[in-house]
């Protein structure tokens, strides 16, 4: 039986609205809830974890299928991105105990400074966020590493939330389980996320020779060097503004504000 549509009007005979998509109504009760997990999440053969199997076998082809157009089986890059550094922020800190651990370290090393003690609360508590207000400046990265190359900065925004989505998934599968298992080693653990970043030129280089399958591996290599090289020269700029922003504050404040980012 034919039904009006609810958001704009139209005369609904299927399942979806013919004008603006909208799905026939349906009350939300048990089954309604079932069926929204399991079509956005739970399916394999397209949404979260349909994506994520993806991300894991090929990250760069499923990149390229979403920007070319395929993406009624995916779940969105950024959001994805999003859900995975939240999931990653709850690992890290609320189970393995990250921050308290890191904590530990940097007292018994006696650094633990006003600064640092604000740095590692701030950026536990907003790491995901953190992390996602990355990604248009590595999209930039890339951008500028791989200009010619047919994509626009905004699609290079998606290629990058693909490849944080894929570091962030091997920090939970192999990099965090290794944090468990070596917790009361603090010397070992402090290192492993460093590990983990050692590990992002690999993943990089992998995401690019899926995406530019076509395209010989020696130009991707060398703009995957260009990349790292920028990504460099981009944090060196963004200690130089912090250095200068210091040198402000001394002259405004007084050397007193030292005291802050020195050892308490």
């Amino acid at each position: 039986m034919a039904e009006s549509c609810l958001n704009c009007g139209w005369l609904v005979n299927e399942n979806y609205c013919g004008n603006c998509g909208q799905k026939k109504f349906n009350r939300i009760d048990r089954r309604y809830v079932l069926n929204e997990l399991e079509s956005t999440i739970l399916q394999t053969n397209k949404g979260f974890l349909y994506t994520i199997k993806g991300v894991i076998r090929n990250p760069g082809k499923t990149a390229k299928e979403f920007i070319n157009g395929n993406r009624i089986n995916h779940y969105k890059p950024i959001l994805l991105a999003f859900l995975l550094c939240g999931i990653s922020a709850f690992i890290s800190f609320q189970i393995l105990g990250l921050l308290e651990i890191m904590k530990s370290f940097y007292s018994e090393q006696k650094v633990l400074s006003g600064f640092m003690n604000d740095y590692l609360a701030l950026s536990s508590r907003y790491n995901s966020i953190i992390m996602i207000l990355l990604v248009p400046f590595y999209a930039l990265v890339t951008k500028l590493a791989f200009r010619k190359w047919g994509q626009n900065y905004f699609e290079h925004i998606v290629m990058n939330s693909y490849i944080l989505s894929l570091y962030l998934i091997m920090n939970i599968v192999i990099f965090y389980p290794l944090i468990y298992i070596f917790k009361n080693n603090i010397d070992l653990v402090i290192q492993i996320p460093s590990l983990s970043l050692l590990a992002l030129p690999i993943i990089i280089l992998w995401f690019f020779r899926g995406f530019y399958d076509k395209k010989l591996f020696k130009s991707i290599f060398g703009r995957v060097l260009l990349t790292v090289l920028y990504t460099i020269i981009g944090f060196l700029i963004f200690i130089i503004i912090g250095i200068i922003i210091g040198i402000i504050a001394v002259m405004i404040k007084g050397p007193e504000v030292l005291e802050y980012f020195g050892t308490q």
